[in-house]
């Protein structure tokens, strides 16, 4: 299961409603990278893959590939504005690491 809270879906939907396809799918997902081992991708998609997950998070359809599902089960993303500016913020019970900057994260110990 993916959550988003509602910060984290408000800001998905104003970014969509700025994309050139204003439909388009919110996916999630990760790839090998960053300090920590892996880190967080979010991107605009016009059609799930077969075998990819599709998740209605707050009014929005959340799309994970199936194989990278065991790394963000249970991921919560938020979004909060800080002096610095905005970002989404990952809250991932999978993680054992996490980077300081919070998008990289590993799984190992």
């Amino acid at each position: 299961m993916i959550n988003l809270s509602p910060a984290a879906a408000s800001e998905i939907k104003r970014l969509r409603s700025k994309h050139q396809k204003p439909n388009a799918l919110f996916r999630l997902g990760v790839q090998p990278g960053g300090c920590a081992e892996m880190v967080y991708t979010l991107e605009f998609d016009e059609t799930p893959a077969p075998g990819d997950r599709v998740y209605d998070c707050n009014g929005l359809s959340v799309v994970v590939a199936q194989q990278q599902i065991n790394y963000i089960d249970g991921l919560t993303l938020d979004y909060s504005e800080d002096m610095m500016g905005g970002g989404f913020r990952f809250h991932n019970p999978n993680a054992k690491t996490s980077c300081g900057c919070g998008n990289s994260f590993s799984i190992q110990g």
